[in-house]
């Protein structure tokens, strides 16, 4: 009969230990299985160009892969939306941009909230965007083809990864900096339209100049000016706004790691580790570096730090949008 006793003691003891040690076990088994990265835009962008460099590189820090899955449209919305409602458990990953997860806020109705129904993990790079034309476009230089705009109004067509994105929007400040006029031409993202810019199809693109770097190295697009005070040391040929002759028209696009709302801390700190073990690599600092991405300072890679840059973002440029009255259609 002791026997018995002491063996139920034993057996409810080590039940009421249970609960700590899975929850201990879990924290540090995460990942046991591949996590999903959704890039909300179409292959061959600067988004998902970059989320597959991250990608790989991460995979050793969590001894998982990090598969890209696509999921395009509505100027990034369709693919916000999709981590918004998965899981908190550490295996969506959603990868967006001063478009998806700021500007998209002030241009539409959102089922969601940017800042309540997601966790920020960490701030990845940023970078200018180009102005840039078909090869056949008769202006060679930033005023000529200002000029050329004038002269010919409404005329030029201008490729758009969606209505309301930053090229949308640098678009239509371009225009009233300039006093120009031109139709924008959606895509469901910068592939698709770097592609038709190549073939001749559109006139025009203003958008992160990491999406050009290559065609203009080939000689298949022509390239103004960069949106920044200093040249990329990627392509120190191509000036700056201010050296071009629309200074001041400075305008960047900055790329962070968003997870579901709810997702554990532990979870969140894993995902920002690698993260950032993967932007202190010295070959990826070198790719990025090769596509005219900057790193933000270790200090600004923290989930704390990019939650606020993404409020100070909104505070500064939903004020912008509403009261110039820009409707994304």
């Amino acid at each position: 009969m002791k026997l018995l006793r002491r063996q139920v003691l034993q057996l409810a003891a080590g039940m009421a230990t249970l609960p700590v040690l899975s929850g201990s076990a879990r924290a540090q088994a995460y990942p046991t299985r591949p996590i999903t990265m959704v890039v909300p835009f179409a292959a061959g962008g600067a988004t998902d160009t970059l989320a597959r460099i991250v990608a790989e590189r991460m995979r050793p820090a969590l001894g998982q892969p990090v598969i890209i899955e696509n999921v395009a449209g509505a100027t990034g919305r369709i693919g916000v939306g999709r981590v918004v409602r998965a899981a908190p458990d550490g295996y969506t990953l959603s990868i967006g941009t001063s478009t998806t997860h700021v500007l998209i806020g002030a241009l539409f109705a959102l089922p969601f909230d940017l800042l309540k129904d997601l966790e920020p993990v960490a701030q990845l790079a940023s970078e200018p965007l180009l102005i840039s034309a078909k090869k056949t476009m008769p202006a060679n230089t930033l005023p000529e083809l200002i000029a050329w705009l004038k002269a010919n109004p409404d005329k030029a067509s201008v490729g758009v990864p969606g209505f309301g994105g930053t090229g949308h929007v640098t678009g239509i400040s371009f225009q009233k900096e300039t006093a120009t006029s031109f139709q924008f031409v959606p895509y469901r993202g910068n592939g698709p339209a770097v592609q038709d810019l190549v073939a001749g199809q559109i006139d025009l693109m203003i958008e992160p100049s990491s999406n050009f770097l290559a065609q203009v190295r080939a000689g298949s697009i022509k390239a103004y000016a960069l949106t920044s005070k200093t040249r990329l040391a990627a392509a120190p040929d191509i000036p700056t706004v201010d050296e071009a002759g629309l200074p001041g028209f400075h305008v960047s696009l900055w790329y962070g790691l968003w997870l579901p709302k709810g997702s554990p801390a532990e979870v969140i700190g894993r995902l920002n580790g690698a993260a950032v073990e993967a932007l202190a690599d010295p070959a990826i600092r070198s790719r990025l570096a090769d596509l005219g991405l900057e790193r933000p300072p270790r200090a600004q890679q923290t989930p704390e730090a990019l939650g606020a840059y993404q409020r100070a973002e909104m505070e500064k440029w939903w004020p912008i949008i509403k009261a110039a009255n820009i409707k994304a259609e």
